[in-house]
């Protein structure tokens, strides 16, 4: 049965293994098979920057845990011991391969049931053995750790698994069932397997290890090894054998594990063994040539004189005042494009001269009492004023207009006074309508004075219905709906 398992295993990879006489020659570079970049050599041992090769030996108890005969019986344990030794391979900083042997003996007890038990008394029995195996190695600390830890890296959680093969010896004796002839000598019951295919084996385990120096690990390691086997223990071959210690649990696997301590002997000319080597940590420059060389990448090798965040090199206007906005060329801001910069600019989105900071002088339309133009210029402002269904509260989308208005009612005549009249449609009654355009006024009045504006220039009149655009629109119901929206207005008159 074990022996068609191995089979099953083993074809795979048989199955699937690919000659790698298909990539054809690559010593010649650049090729196929490379970036193309002419810096390209091959991967061999002079171009390695860590050692990767180590010699593993160890040894500790050794104890049969789940058999019929084993190592814990009566609240003592029976101490066993083992020793190893490995040819380590480290493919990658994070996983390794090892080639190991491994001979060890166990000590096991067990009393059989009933009468028999009685009679045979407590029997003892002990295994040597000798496997030999292969081992993957999964350094679990390379695996998760951050690559922003920069902390000494000098422990290492490890996990183990892997297959191998098992010869074993075994001897049992009791009072009874090995007695020869009824005479008082006993004949041991032996079990002698000798290591083949069908004798293979999983195991697994885990360690923990200490990078002791550039040469040497220190690890504490544990192993549980899978057999298989009924008769590692020196139960017997079946559960119905003459003596049947195999009857006394039912399991069908002897199991045993080992805990080790032992040392690791790096091989190599370098400092560091990949299995302690974690190269995304030089990409974050913790053991690298970045860390000798600071500040090698330079944004801006001229400076940025004027602290505008533009470079020397491509600033077109090296002396910006602090605190001005720029574009992406240090350039400052002018929104108007009336020569002066947003930062001293008192009249922003409107032109004006540099002596009046940027503002309109009076000699823009002013109003008088025979001059419209600066009422009509307002107006195109307060055109399209929108408020919210039924109420004076201004939308958002309107400010902007508003803002304008200010701009151009701030630079006119102090003297002149003006009034900003809100007007309704037809629909509702004449007293609500009324009230509505008198806060709708009013609401905008404010706003123009929390922008700048002379409250004293301003007064606020509604005139509900009574005031339409489109006369012909009452009732509401003999116009189109666009006629009526421009009955709902506020608008700028000369009082």
């Amino acid at each position: 049965m074990k022996l068609n398992l191995l089979l099953t295993l083993a074809l795979p990879i048989v199955f699937y293994a690919q000659s790698n006489t298909s990539a054809g020659n690559t010593s010649d570079y650049p090729n196929a098979y490379s970036s193309g970049s002419a810096n390209v050599h091959p991967f061999n041992n002079s171009s390695r920057m860590f050692r990767d090769w180590s010699v593993s030996v160890g040894g500790g108890g050794a104890f049969l845990q789940s058999a019929d005969v084993n190592s814990f019986y009566d609240g003592k344990v029976n101490f066993g011991w083992n020793g190893y030794v490995s040819l380590d391979k480290q493919i990658s900083h994070t996983f390794g391969m090892s080639l190991q042997y491994m001979m060890g003996k166990t000590n096991q007890k067990a009393m059989l049931p009933g009468a028999l038990g009685v009679a045979a008394g407590v029997a003892t029995a002990w295994t040597k053995f000798h496997q030999v195996s292969i081992l993957g190695d999964v350094n679990f600390s390379n695996l998760l750790r951050r690559v922003d830890n920069h902390s000494p890296y000098r422990w290492a959680l490890h996990g183990y698994g892997g297959v191998g093969f098992v010869g074993y010896n075994t001897l049992l004796l009791d009072n009874d069932m090995s007695r020869w002839n009824n005479s008082p000598r006993r004949i041991p019951i032996e079990i002698d397997q000798k290591l083949g295919l069908d004798t293979f084996f999983y195991q697994v385990g885990t360690g923990v290890k200490y990078n002791a120096s550039k040469l040497i690990d220190v690890e504490l390691r544990a192993m549980y090894y899978i057999t298989g086997d009924d008769s590692f223990d020196g139960g017997g071959w079946t559960p119905v054998a003459i003596p049947p210690y195999n009857a006394i649990t039912a399991g069908r696997s002897d199991n045993y594990f080992t805990v080790n301590l032992g040392l690791t002997f790096k091989l190599g000319k370098h400092d560091t063994h990949l299995s302690w080597y974690d190269p995304l940590q030089d990409v974050y420059g913790r053991t690298n040539a970045l860390e000798s060389t600071p500040n090698e990448f330079v944004v801006c090798e001229k400076g940025d004189n004027d602290n505008d965040g533009v470079c020397d090199d491509w600033d077109r206007q090296l002396d910006t005042p602090a605190g001005a906005r720029v574009d992406g060329a240090g350039v400052a801001l002018d929104m108007d494009l009336d020569g002066v910069i947003d930062l001293y600019d008192k009249c922003v989105t409107v032109p004006g001269p540099v002596e009046n900071n940027g503002c309109p002088t009076t000699s823009s339309p002013v109003v008088t009492q025979n001059s419209t133009s600066a009422i009509d210029e307002v107006n195109k402002f307060f055109e399209g004023i929108e408020f919210e269904l039924n109420s004076d509260k201004i939308r958002t989308k309107s400010f902007d207009k508003l803002n304008q208005a200010a701009e151009v009612i701030k630079s006119l005549d102090a003297n002149s006074k003006f009034l900003v009249i809100g007007a309704t449609d037809t629909r509702g009654s004449a007293d609500l309508n009324q009230k509505l355009s008198q806060r709708r006024a009013d609401a905008v009045v404010n706003y123009l004075v929390g922008k700048g504006v002379n409250s004293s220039v301003l007064t606020a009149e509604g005139r509900g219905k009574t005031d339409l655009k489109y006369p012909e629109c009452d009732p509401a119901t003999k116009c189109p709906e666009w006629k009526n929206e421009a009955n709902r207005r506020v608008y700028f008159a000369q009082k």
